[in-house]
């Protein structure tokens, strides 16, 4: 999908794909300021379906990372977050969802990629977190290297690919049928979203847990 330039600030480009992601991000930031203004011990309808969302990503985290769930779970809750809404803004008539742009993607997966080492330098200390890489022998620092690589490619391609491939296939339904299936392509659209914010999200903290348990997950092995 084309980037549109909207805009110049000295020498950057900003294109729509930018735009749309600030905005998302101010209202995510606003809506969370006046939730937590507004919190009551007898929660109304809203409140109740915070705690509920809340409640539900915190039982995902705790799953798999059960012992440093805390750790984690505000940057992943940050990050599921916002995948909901970017990738949900596509439904808006005349909006494409920032998702749907490469630049965004990666800029996502490069933020996993450095939060992953992040956490796991915090978890395990520089010099074990660092010493996995060599195990169980140095000759697999290449190939060590080269996973972290491509599988941070293939989360930035993965989410593009689906949601761009979304939008295109809604809008050629949408040529062709014209008005008479927007329904059912409004509730593929959802659903999908949805479900490509649960996988990039559920990935990375995949990869984070990975990090953090690394030495003791060695220990084990080593134990056996």
């Amino acid at each position: 999908m084309e980037n549109q330039i909207l805009f110049h600030i000295g020498p950057l480009a900003i294109n729509d794909a930018v735009v749309t992601t600030w905005i998302i991000m101010a209202l995510l930031a606003l809506f969370s300021i006046l939730a937590n203004r507004r919190l009551r011990l007898q929660p109304g309808p809203l409140q109740t379906a915070l705690e509920g969302s809340l409640g539900a990503i915190d039982d995902a985290v705790r799953a798999v990372l059960p012992e440093q769930a805390d750790k984690v779970l505000p940057f992943l809750t940050t990050l599921w977050l916002f995948l909901i809404v970017a990738n949900l803004s596509g439904v808006i008539p005349g909006v494409h969802a920032p998702t749907g742009h490469l630049s965004t993607t990666a800029a996502l997966a490069i933020l996993v990629f450095l939060s992953v080492h992040w956490f796991g330098i915090r978890s395990e200390g520089l010099k074990s977190y660092l010493g996995h890489y060599l195990r169980p022998t140095p000759l697999l620092l290449p190939f060590h290297i080269i996973s972290e690589i491509t599988r941070t490619v293939a989360l930035a391609v993965r989410l593009f690919g689906n949601i761009m491939s979304l939008e295109m296939a809604a809008l050629l339904i949408l040529l062709v049928a014209g008005f008479l299936a927007p329904v059912p392509i409004l509730m593929l659209h959802i659903i999908e979203a949805l479900v490509q914010a649960y996988i990039f999200g559920m990935l990375a903290l995949i990869y984070i847990a990975g990090a953090m348990q690394s030495h003791q997950l060695q220990r084990q092995r080593e134990k056996e």
